[in-house]
């Protein structure tokens, strides 16, 4: 939120304090001042090397240069139609001024004005923004003639003095401006842009900054001063200067009733009216306020409406009561009473809201109605029917409360996010729907003429709770480590307005009735400790020991393996990557080959999606990691993994979330290099080594691989329908199966730009997770290992695995280590056959005689040939 510091001066004395000591006692207290931006006063002056501390931009005027000026005629060019002269005093002396504002041309060639323009006058010399260029460029007045004309100053929009980018015509001062007082005096100021979270989102306006800042600096918070008498206004009733306190005699109540059909959606709403107004722009000093908050001034009423939310915090909304009146069949007769209602609204209705787009609403959107339809769309935004506009005399202010979730999903909805959605989203306590009311009428009636009618119409059906916190010294020193009296404490919350009594060292503190960030009990006590701490100064706490005993330390078991599992990953050259959990059934279906088989594939519907290829959550973790994988393989080597949840839908309930791990490898296994001409791209082998080196990383044993089913459901927990036929395996720990792996299947690998193969490996984590780890300690044995190498003759269809199975049992535990190391096939060993080569290792409890060895391999070779018809190879 933009603060203006000439705004902040209305409720607090900042003699004293730098616009940077401002920024660095709100930033420490939780107001984090993003940037400050200068508008006229004078910027810090640092010396070489020195770094601001807070983001700045802007520009400082200088006092000589930049002056109030009054122009007192508009004087026709007289070598061009488009431009004109200027009779302007400055305070000093009369200066010829030429320029080309649009916003003055029509007074050309009248004569003497009979009321003097005021005006923002440059000298020559003055620094100032060029207005004719893009962006904001520093420029010095030089002489120079223009058209025949010596033009040597100028007077100034406000794009050329850095208030805005408005460039179209000159500021137009307010009437009582001082001719010849420097521009930073009268007008300079700086806007600090504050970062509003949602636990300061009571601070959302000025006099919650003003607050928070009295609080820091110990100095008065003012109420609202009339800027005519500069008298504090009533803050009961909010009457200030002549206009506020002129009404009709006819109260609103008498004119408007209020129905309130769900109280928890809408806990209060009042409103109140304004009659015979005049719609014309409003003061200069308030657009300037409006524009350096970042908002545009509209009219004298709509202004006030903006002002009076930035100024107070409550959003406000003005109806013009001729058309409601309209509306239900009668014009003109105010005493007419008309009725507002706050409802839900039906699904398919509609509203043009009034930026000028119909919007179609569903029984999720609360409404303000009259008995002939919707008006507003609640705590969003206003409808277009009933807006102010030019021919608008009596005015019908709205402020109320909205529940700040409903809010937030409306808003949400319909991708209208306003400056009243932004506060109510975020939680605006019901007392300041009163409060903002009177505020906004009477700036009405101040810059309008208008006159306010007696009395408000105030439907309240729920008043929140304002928790009453006890808190001790004792409190204060265990959580905070400071030492405080009750006293003192009382003191420090009183600067925030809680309502404080001091009972037996104990302090009772009442939440001010502008705040719905106090709990209550526990959580209460821990709120207000921390306003506490803020007001006290977080720079002011000493650093402390803790001295409460720290809690028993439990390990969670579940996040420790599978950080271990990412360790060993990344050991094995994999690279960790982290994809969104939100797709699109289009993006998902992209992996699964068998056409249609996507459709078997429920999923978890978002109900309101941040984009429309966000819309679903994932079901596939391999789907994620090909997607990135594809935006990052081209030209080059790739293998990486991720570990994550997918999402499978329940009927009744919330959805399961098992963990996965996917694992993509696709490109050259080596990276070229002068020795390195052509690297064989990723192949099954690949991946089945990382894959064996990791279940070894999780000593896990039992491991055996099978080939993959062919066809599998697309439910199930692991399917390798995507995976290519033949070239796919299960992986198998004591008989269950944890994971699949293989090649992407050829019609899935045509739905994504790979170059070279991709090997893909998916694991259940949960089942991966529960098989036993084995954590047995073999020893070194004394005597000599034996080796040997045997080469047998096998049936093609024979697995490899099968016979490495039965040598291990009939070798039994002298049997240590068994390795394939060649596979041979060629006619003249016959056809059908293959030829394994097995590396094989003996070790015993004492030292083996060639004959022991030689038995074993007659015992092994002998089993071979009984189980699986194999023949010794000579």
């Amino acid at each position: 939120m933009k603060i203006p510091i000439s705004w902040l001066k209305d409720y607090i004395d900042l003699d004293g304090l730098s616009v940077e000591d401002i920024a660095r006692k709100l930033t420490l207290a939780g107001l984090e001042v993003d940037e400050i931006k200068y508008a006229g006063l004078p910027m810090p002056e640092y010396k070489d090397g020195e770094k601001h501390e807070f983001k700045t931009s802007g520009i400082g005027w200088d006092k000589e240069k930049l002056v109030v000026a009054e122009i007192r005629e508009v004087m026709p060019h007289p070598n061009a139609d488009r431009l004109t002269l200027l009779d302007l005093f400055d305070g000093t002396q009369n200066q010829t001024v030429l320029t080309g504002a649009p916003n003055i041309f029509h007074l050309k060639g009248t004569g003497k004005l009979a009321k003097p323009i005021k005006a923002a006058y440059a000298k020559e010399g003055s620094t100032i923004y060029d207005g004719h260029v893009d962006g904001l460029v520093l420029t010095t007045l030089k002489r120079a003639k223009i058209r025949g004309v010596e033009s040597y100053s100028m007077v100034c929009s406000e794009k050329e003095l850095g208030i805005s980018e408005e460039h179209e015509g000159i500021i137009l001062l307010d009437d009582d401006a001082p001719v010849g007082m420097p521009l930073t005096d009268y007008m300079g100021d700086a806007v600090l842009d504050i970062s509003i979270l949602p636990s300061m989102a009571r601070n959302a306006n000025v006099l919650g900054v003003a607050r928070e800042l009295a609080a820091l600096t110990g100095r008065e918070l003012r109420k609202h001063v009339n800027k005519e008498t500069g008298k504090q206004g009533d803050k009961e009733t909010g009457k200030q200067g002549k206009n506020a306190v002129r009404s009709t005699q006819k109260s609103v109540t008498d004119l408007v009733e209020i129905e309130i059909t769900v109280p928890e959606l809408n806990p209060r709403f009042v409103m109140g009216l304004i009659r015979d107004i005049e719609i014309k722009p409003s003061p200069y000093h308030i657009q300037r306020r409006l524009r350096l908050a970042g908002m545009r001034p509209i009219n004298n009423i709509v202004d006030a409406t903006n002002y009076a939310m930035l100024d107070v915090g409550e959003p406000l909304h003005a109806f013009d009561y001729d058309v409601l009146v309209g509306r239900v069949g009668q014009v003109g007769n105010l005493p007419y009473k008309i009725k507002i209602i706050t409802r839900a609204a039906q699904d398919g209705e509609k509203l043009t809201t009034l930026d000028g787009n119909e919007r179609t609403l569903t029984s999720a959107n609360v409404l303000v109605c009259d008995e002939k339809g919707s008006l507003a769309l609640a705590g969003v935004m206003g409808g277009l029917e009933s807006e102010v506009t030019d021919k608008t005399k009596t005015v019908l202010l709205e402020g109320a409360n909205w529940n700040s979730i409903n809010t937030r999903k409306t808003a949400g909805q319909h991708n209208l996010q306003s400056e009243a959605s932004f506060r109510f989203s975020r939680g605006v306590h019901p007392a300041l729907a009163e409060q903002g009311v009177k505020r906004g009428l009477q700036l009405m009636a101040e810059w309008s003429g208008g006159v306010i009618a007696p009395g408000l119409v105030d439907e309240y059906p729920l008043k929140p709770k304002d928790p009453m916190i006890a808190i001790t010294p004792k409190d204060v020193k265990r959580l905070l480590g400071i030492e405080l009296t009750a006293k003192q404490i009382a003191e420090l919350l009183t600067r925030l307005e809680f309502k404080c009594t001091v009972e037996k060292n104990i302090v009772k503190a009442k939440t001010p009735p502008h705040r719905l960030d106090i709990g209550e009990g526990a959580v209460g006590l821990a709120d207000v400790l921390e306003e506490v701490a803020r007001v006290y100064g977080y720079d002011r706490i000493p650093e402390t020991r803790m001295s409460d005993s720290l809690p028993p330390q439990l390990g969670n078991p579940q996040h420790e393996w599978e950080e271990r599992t990412r360790d060993l990953l990344v050991a094995l050259g994999l690279q960790e990557v982290v994809s969104y959990r939100m797709t699109s059934r289009e993006r998902e279906s992209r992996l699964f080959a068998p056409e249609g088989s996507q459709t078997l594939r429920e999923h978890v519907v978002l109900a309101n999606p941040i984009a429309p290829e966000r819309s679903v959550m994932r079901r596939s973790l391999p789907a994620s990691l090909l997607e990135t994988a594809e935006k990052n393989a081209r030209g080059g080597s790739l293998a990486m993994f991720e570990i994550g949840p997918v999402f499978e839908p329940q009927q009744n309930g919330l959805p399961n979330e098992p963990r996965k791990l996917a694992i993509v490898m696709t490109g050259a296994r080596l990276a070229s290099a002068w020795d390195v001409k052509d690297s064989p791209s990723y192949d099954f082998y690949d991946m089945k080594g990382r894959i064996e080196l990791l279940l070894s990383g999780l000593r896990l044993s039992g491991i055996s691989y099978a080939p993959a089913p062919a066809s599998s459901s697309p439910s199930a927990p692991l399917s390798a329908e995507y995976l290519h036929p033949g070239k796919a395996a299960e992986v198998k720990v004591n008989g269950q199966t944890v994971g699949v792996f293989g090649e992407l299947h050829p019609l899935a690998k045509e739905r994504y730009d790979f170059e070279t193969a991709v090997i893909v490996a998916e694991f259940d984590l949960d089942a991966l997770r529960n098989a036993a780890p084995t954590y047995g300690i073999t020893p070194v044995s004394e005597f000599p290992p034996v080796f040997e190498d045997i080469a047998v003759i096998v049936d093609e269809a024979v697995a490899a695995e099968r016979v490495e199975s039965l040598i291990r049992q009939t070798g039994g535990r002298t049997v240590t280590r068994v390795r394939l190391f060649d596979v041979y096939r060629d006619e003249k060993i016959g056809a059908g056959k293959k030829s394994l080569a097995y590396n094989l290792t003996y070790q015993s409890d004492k030292t083996m005689t060639d004959a022991e060895a030689a038995a074993i391999r007659t015992k092994i070779v002998k089993r071979l040939e009984h189980e699986v018809g194999a023949k010794l190879r000579s």
